[in-house]
């Protein structure tokens, strides 16, 4: 098997993250809950991404691209985290977006015009033309452009999570589950890879807050992953859990994400976002109500940041007033 260091990869993202013990949640749900800080990943807001972006970018360089392209709806982490990192490696990134969502300038898109980024809307929903007019673009440009896809889910994307939960089985501690959000499936095959590897005896339970068919995505990234570190890992079914927590539809806040949100506010001071960890911290919720923890076991909640949605659209039916109470 490959080492993970025999990979091309930048150090963008201050490593290792901290894990945190959630003390009131913890006697709330009755067994130990902890949450992985990577969105203290260190550039932009913070988030999952720029793990992936040290993989990806490395191979961008290598390849002498000047321009860096990428997608996503329009209030996109993943399309902010990418422009935050290519300008810090002086790389120019040229957005490419679907004209989906909240398009005005606020959240992920305040945060892109602050840093001066070529941000451009398709009208689509397919995203192989989204993929066409980067290459429109980039011939027109005539630089040499390197194409990251929607969450920086593929192969090499995934290696960033693969080194995370080598980070995590560094750390020492047997986490009995370990739950992520599941919005391109980059992060949760990285980390079921990863803890095939790395951490056996821990489950990978991904939270999916779109509608794609990640039953057959993320196996074929973790495939594809493996591939690529030349394992042996005997992979099959049992390797991914995926529970549908999407509500009412992909970017749109659900009753029960929002309650996360507030709950995880209220109790731990800490800020989930409604368009992922928010879904995803509800789906450990009712996970936890259905009995699915017992009172020894560690459940790790990976906050994979988002906090640019926050402030994106409006949450709350009364315009975001103050509670009564507070």
């Amino acid at each position: 098997m490959k080492q993970l260091d025999t990979f091309a990869r930048i150090p963008l993202a201050v490593l290792p993250t901290p894990v945190q013990r959630l003390e009131n949640i913890s006697r709330m749900l009755r067994t130990n809950v902890w949450i992985k800080r990577d969105d203290m990943t260190g550039i932009g807001l913070g988030g999952n991404k720029v793990r992936k972006l040290e993989f990806l970018l490395a191979e961008a360089r290598a390849q002498g691209a000047e321009v860096v392209f990428t997608t996503g709806g329009a209030q996109s982490n993943h399309a902010m985290l990418t422009a935050a990192c290519a300008r810090k490696l002086g790389m120019t990134p040229i957005l490419i977006l679907k004209k989906r969502g909240v398009t005005a300038c606020r959240g992920n898109l305040l945060l892109e015009r602050l840093m001066g980024v070529d941000v451009r809307f398709v009208d689509t929903d397919d995203y192989q033309d989204i993929y066409d007019e980067m290459d429109r673009v980039g011939q027109a440009l005539g630089r040499p452009y390197y194409k990251i896809p929607c969450g920086g889910s593929n192969a090499v994307g995934a290696l960033g999570y693969v080194a995370c939960a080598k980070e995590i089985a560094d750390a020492g501690m047997p986490f009995s589950h370990l739950v992520c959000a599941v919005g391109s499936g980059g992060t949760h095959a990285g980390l079921a890879l990863g803890a095939k590897l790395y951490l056996p005896h821990t489950r990978v339970i991904g939270m999916m807050v779109d509608t794609d068919p990640f039953e057959t995505i993320v196996p074929d990234l973790m495939g594809q992953a493996a591939a690529l570190l030349e394992t042996d890992a005997d992979l099959g079914p049992g390797d991914v859990c995926l529970r549908d927590v999407c509500g009412p539809g992909y970017a749109i806040p659900s009753e029960e994400g929002m309650a996360a949100v507030r709950l995880m506010a209220e109790q731990e001071g800490l800020f989930l976002d409604p368009v992922y960890t928010g879904k995803a911290f509800a789906g450990l919720l009712a996970m936890a109500a259905e009995g699915a923890f017992a009172p020894e076991d560690d459940v790790l909640f990976l906050f994979s940041g988002g906090a640019g949605g926050i402030f994106a659209g409006e949450l709350f039916a009364d315009g975001g007033t103050a509670r009564a109470d507070a």
